[in-house]
């Protein structure tokens, strides 16, 4: 595909993420009202081809908003003012889930501070002994600050053992869809995804998972919330021909549809393993050029996103630059990575030619840089 005789941008970036020309036309069909039979039909499908995506039996709420809205949303369902919350922040968006509790009125009680490690099972612990109030843990899944992979199954697990009740949220809007995720198994009570990232769809619309715990603790929490309700979008999904509470982005849903139809055709165990080679093969090929991860003691990597530092002498800017003018747009370093680091993403309809191709322009990129030098 073209625009103008000019091939696009091959999009090797963290979302939004390059959209399946299946997925596009899907989109791009003649608007169809929000109160009609088909759209309800074309949710109807979204709510159920994302419940194993999620791995849940329970129905997925959509939410009229980006990931980070979905974030906010939960705080507001969640939590009365003055709730404490424990916070996970390796990472510029566990550091996210802090700052949307505090501008709420929460106390966030931040640990896991070390961008360099992923989360700390041991030092969930003893927070959890620390803050006896805390009413929930949150953390990302992966974060593309650094692109850790924190073990969310560990850290729930450990929740339980010590607070049954207590709430474990997690960010999961550039993993779920790309990674394999758990829900009811590992007793998650929130998680989050959004269309622009492994769903291969226009942004504009997120997806969130609820359990019972939760639900419960949304019936007793006092933070005003009207938009943000979870309650009044599960009823209107709840009915014979499921609808959402105001209009929704209707070609979004559309596209999101025929995404996970794609998804499903390929086989979610064969989509995850894509994902996981395509990191191996990005982190290897990284290395054979001379390069180190961002953060190269992380411990454990995701599978949608590899953080690179920059050589010595290299601008990110530059080197960033150069693979754009070769066709190739990568992300710059987030928070104190912004000038030493690049980022590499590597999820939803990117393939692993996509990959090679990448690292053969940084290849040609890296030695262009080292010449001018």
């Amino acid at each position: 595909m073209t625009t103008n005789g000019v091939a696009p941008l091959l999009l090797m970036t963290p979302g939004p993420t390059r959209v399946p020309d299946r997925v596009l036309r899907a989109g791009a069909r003649p608007m169809i009202h929000h109160r009609t039979r088909e759209f309800s039909a074309e949710l109807a499908t979204v709510i159920e081809l994302l419940k194993p995506v999620f791995g849940t039996g329970s129905a997925v709420l959509p939410v009229h908003t980006t990931g980070r809205g979905a974030l906010e949303a939960a705080i507001c369902n969640f939590f009365s003012a003055g709730d404490e919350i424990i916070v996970c922040c390796n990472g510029k968006f566990g550091e996210l889930w802090a700052s949307l509790a505090e501008s709420y009125g929460l106390t966030a009680h931040r640990i896991c501070t070390d961008w360099k490690k992923r989360v700390d099972v041991i030092e969930v612990g003893r927070a959890l002994e620390a803050h006896p109030a805390a009413r929930a843990v949150a953390l990302t899944y992966s974060d593309t600050s650094t692109g850790v992979f924190n073990d969310v199954a560990t850290v729930t697990r450990t929740v339980r053992m010590v607070r049954p009740d207590m709430l474990v949220m997690v960010d999961g809007v550039s993993s779920i869809g790309g990674m394999p995720f758990s829900f009811d198994t590992w007793g998650v009570d929130f998680a989050a995804t959004a269309s622009q990232k492994c769903l291969m769809s226009s942004p504009g619309l997120s997806f969130a998972a609820v359990s019972e715990r939760a639900w419960s603790a949304a019936s007793r929490a006092k933070l005003p919330r009207n938009y943000w309700d979870f309650a009044a979008i599960r009823a209107e999904i709840g009915k014979e021909c499921p609808e959402t509470p105001g209009t929704p982005p209707v070609d979004i849903v559309l596209q999101v549809a025929e995404a996970l139809r794609l998804m499903h055709e390929e086989g979610l165990d064969r989509v995850f393993q894509r994902h996981a080679q395509m990191a191996e093969r990005a982190r290897r090929g990284a290395e054979e050029l001379g390069l180190t991860q961002q953060c190269p003691d992380l411990g454990a990597y995701c599978s949608t996103l590899t953080a690179i530092a920059a050589p010595a002498g290299v601008a990110p800017k530059d080197l960033r630059n150069g693979m754009r003018i070769r066709g190739v747009l990568t992300a710059g370093g987030l928070g104190k990575y912004k000038d030493t680091a690049f980022r590499i993403g590597h999820m939803g309809d990117i393939r692993i030619e996509d990959v090679d191709r990448t690292l053969q322009v940084l290849a040609e990129t890296l030695a262009e840089l080292r010449v001018a030098r």
